[in-house]
């Protein structure tokens, strides 16, 4: 009688260490979902903004363009109604007068078109390293939710076959999943090329 005893309690304390385990697995799991949903809500946000700013370089750099022929429209005209002067040398005082007028005020136009293109110029780039800045943070994000996902994935698979050697591995994605996601909120310097490198 006591060995049926003893091998009742043995079942109980083994189920109940299963339940706690696998208890331990949902707790797991709801954590690092719950990040995996934070990152997958703040990566959108990212990649609107990149959109944004994506449209906004290409914006100023079609204004820059459109400054530009302007501008040469304008050196241009200057150019011609010099030449229509040194052509006719025997123009009326007060004709000559009227095209030297012209003459200045496109070359006046040139000078002004060329600095509002570096102006342009200038809130172009700005945009695409805005871009560049944002992407960084968005391949963070996406690194994040790849591990993240891995994690959970093999958490599932913990839970079925009992095997805690593979909720270490589990553990590990998580870990990088987590470093990827809190890089990417507080703007850390942390590259993928570096989970590559740890891979690799």
């Amino acid at each position: 009688m006591p060995e049926a005893l003893e091998k009742i309690q043995d079942e109980v304390q083994d189920r109940a260490a299963e339940s706690r385990f696998n208890g331990f697995i949902a707790l797991f799991v709801a954590v690092v979902a719950t990040f995996m949903a934070l990152c997958n809500v703040k990566d959108g946000n990212v990649v609107q903004a990149m959109q944004q700013s994506q449209a906004r370089a290409v914006d100023q750099w079609a204004y820059y363009q459109s400054k530009s022929t302007k501008q040469h429209i304008a050196e241009n005209s200057a150019e011609m109604l010099k030449v229509q002067l040194e052509m006719n040398p025997g123009l009326k005082p007060e004709l000559h007068a009227k095209v030297m007028g012209r003459i200045t005020a496109q070359e006046v136009a040139a000078k002004k078109y060329e600095k509002e293109k570096e102006q342009i110029r200038g809130e172009a780039e700005k945009a695409a390293k805005d871009y560049d800045a944002m992407n960084i943070h968005d391949d963070q994000f996406d690194l994040a939710e790849a591990c993240l996902s891995v994690a959970v994935a093999l958490a599932g698979v913990t839970a079925l076959t009992k095997k805690r050697w593979l909720f270490g591995v589990a553990g590990v994605f998580a870990v990088f999943g987590f470093l990827f996601g809190l890089a990417g909120f507080l703007h850390w310097n942390l590259h993928s090329d570096l989970m590559a490198k740890v891979l690799g």
